[in-house]
This record gives C-alpha cells, structure tokens and sequence, in this order.
C-alpha cells in the first residue's frame, strides 16, 4: 500500500483513497467520523467484527489520508481528516463538469429539433389523398 503524501504521486494518492472507500465497512466507519472524534472500541461496536479487524481497516484508512489516530494511554482516538475528502471530490469534480456539458449540449441539440408526436395523444389516420373526378 501507497502511503499518502502532499508531495507524492497524485495518482497513488487517489488509488490508496478510492480503494479505502471500497470497502462499506470503512464507509462507514468514515461515515461514523463525520460526526466527530471516535475511539478504536466505539468505532468497532456497530460493525460486528472483531477489534484486530477493525484496527486493520482504520491502517488501510490512516494510510490513504482519510484519518488521523492519536494515542492517550491505551484509548487511540480517530479523527477525520477532511483535506483527503475534498481532494476526491475535486477530482471526481473534473470528470463529471465535462460529461455534465456534453449533456446540456445534447439536451439543447434536441430541443431545437421538432418535437416528436406525443405517445400519449390518439394518432389520427392519414386521411386518403381525394380522388381525382373524371373528365367530362
């Protein structure tokens, strides 16, 4: 694993973020961190599994950026870190304004052609063409 740095390789930097939040159990443990500081045991009673298991998803967190550890003693106490979270989402940011433009562009191209006949309404019948009067 990558560990995260201001000064390192941007792309290893969103790879160890994005693989730290593909995991829901890590969700939610940044999930529970949104509310504020938490300690190991607090943050490992909703999520049913064991303290070791949990200790390992708070490394693979710590070590993406996304969270800070301080130890007093024995309680280590978790804390969110929010820079990590604002650098994804202004990379997710980048992709999604040029996607969301080619859409409005489409949505605008579409509007301007004639607007297709609404399913909803009854068709009418083309009527047939008039029958030409014979010549006297």
């Amino acid at each position: 694993m990558v560990k995260y740095s201001e000064g390192g390789n941007e792309e290893a930097i969103f790879d160890a973020i994005f693989h730290a939040l593909s995991d829901p159990r890590r969700r939610a443990i940044i999930t529970r961190l949104c509310e504020g500081p938490a300690t190991v045991s607090a943050l490992a009673a909703p999520l049913g599994v064991s303290l070791p298991a949990v200790v390992q998803h708070l490394a693979v967190l710590e070590e993406a950026g996304l969270i800070t550890t301080l130890k007093s003693g024995r309680v280590r106490t978790c804390t969110l870190a929010p820079d990590a979270l604002r650098r994804a989402e202004a990379w997710i940011s980048t992709r999604r304004l040029p996607q969301e433009r080619a859409l409005d562009r489409l949505g605008a191209f579409l509007s301007s052609q004639s607007s297709p006949p609404d399913p909803s309404k009854p068709s009418k019948p083309p009527t047939p063409p008039a029958k030409a009067q014979p010549e006297e």
